[in-house]
């Protein structure tokens, strides 16, 4: 389903592309080459529905449905903003939070435990406190995974890796329920993928974005309070890529440049990799070196990514284990990053490993 309605959304391009397109060139943060559909959240929310209908069939008609009410708040609004460009940040950031009131009421999606005795006591004797914890972990992983959502692939493969390890801890602990969840949302991105990557000719837009972030964080609150063998550092540890992206981007624009923290710029991680790792290496601006570039952005972040996920996935029970990893991570992200913005960066470590001349190295540090 996910497959078919991109390929119908690319193939009828014109019918609809002055209300769903991203144009070159219409923000900081927009690296493609042509006018391109921005409403992917549509074929992966009609793929992951019909997971849904399927779940429903089965033994978890009730669940399935919450599952697809939750949604639909924080679903809605980020398609909205796709279409009008005109729904803020903190609005969809509100809807979010709708979305996490509604899943904890429904489907019981609770804190119950955070891996320190005094929080844990804490979110399970004030029920208010459990659901502003609930409201800023799912709110802020959901609105994570938009802002790592810069590049053909980028976000798409690192939600599909983190659901797979989902699937795999959910099978462990025989929650067949949220494994069906993963695998029906791993198969509606797959879907889409094969049309934004490696040529981005659909995006995922702030509706798939906030569907991936969305699910993704609900899953994680369910199997931790659904299964207490399962530590609760282990979703953590799952997404610290898109939550430290999000936290170091705040920290970086509020702090060091004084600047608003929702202001959009163009030096997180994933676009300095583009801009000094990868964008000197292959071409002029013509569109199919610019294509290949982008596609070459990706998988450096994979990597990254796989850094936390790989972890998390052998150690999903051990807490002392996951938070050695959490630190770890943090400390790998901050060293590649100031490497990048230091031009300390390795020859080989570059697409083509042509080193940058003066006149460029110039121009990076003024962008930073």
């Amino acid at each position: 389903m996910s497959w078919l309605l991109c390929f119908g959304l690319i193939i009828f391009k014109h019918a609809h592309q002055h209300f769903t397109t991203d144009h070159v060139g219409s923000g900081p943060q927009k690296m493609h080459h042509d006018a391109t559909p921005r409403i992917g959240g549509v074929p992966i929310f009609a793929g992951l529905l019909i997971g849904m209908v399927i779940l429903y069939f089965g033994e978890w008609q009730i669940n399935s449905l919450f599952m697809v009410y939750s949604i639909l708040p924080v679903w809605i609004a980020g398609i909205i903003e796709d279409l009008t460009k005109k729904v803020s940040p903190l609005k969809r950031l509100i809807a979010a939070f709708v979305s996490a009131l509604i899943g904890m009421w429904l489907l019981d999606a609770k804190l119950v435990r955070l891996g320190t005795p005094l929080l844990d006591q804490l979110v399970t004797s004030y029920i208010v406190l459990n659901a502003l914890m609930i409201m800023l972990a799912v709110g802020g992983i959901t609105h994570a995974m938009n802002i790592i959502d810069g590049f053909n692939g980028l976000a798409g493969v690192v939600v599909v890796m983190i659901l797979s390890a989902l699937s795999y801890v959910s099978y462990q602990v025989n929650d067949i329920f949220l494994l069906g969840q993963c695998i029906a949302l791993i198969g509606a991105t797959i879907g889409f993928l094969f049309w934004n990557y490696p040529k981005g000719t659909i995006f995922a837009g702030d509706g798939g974005a906030y569907l991936w972030g969305f699910m993704v964080a609900e899953i994680c609150v369910m199997l931790v309070y659904r299964n207490p063998t399962v530590s609760p550092w282990f979703p953590l540890l799952l997404v610290i890529y898109p939550v430290w992206e999000t936290v170091f981007s705040i920290y970086r624009r509020k702090v060091i440049r004084g600047l608003p923290a929702g202001l959009p710029d163009a030096i997180h991680l994933h676009s300095l990799v583009y801009k000094r790792m990868v964008r000197h290496m292959i071409g002029s601006k013509e569109g199919a070196h610019m294509i290949r570039r982008n596609s070459l952005t990706a998988p450096y972040l994979w990597g990254l990514a796989a850094f936390s996920i790989i972890p998390a996935t052998l150690f999903w029970s051990s807490t002392p284990v996951l938070m050695l990893f959490v630190v770890l991570f943090i400390l790998c992200y901050c060293t590649f990053y100031a490497m990048i913005v230091h031009f300390k960066i390795k020859p080989w470590m570059t697409v083509g490993g042509r080193k940058q001349c003066p006149n460029e190295k110039e121009r990076a540090t003024s962008e930073v």
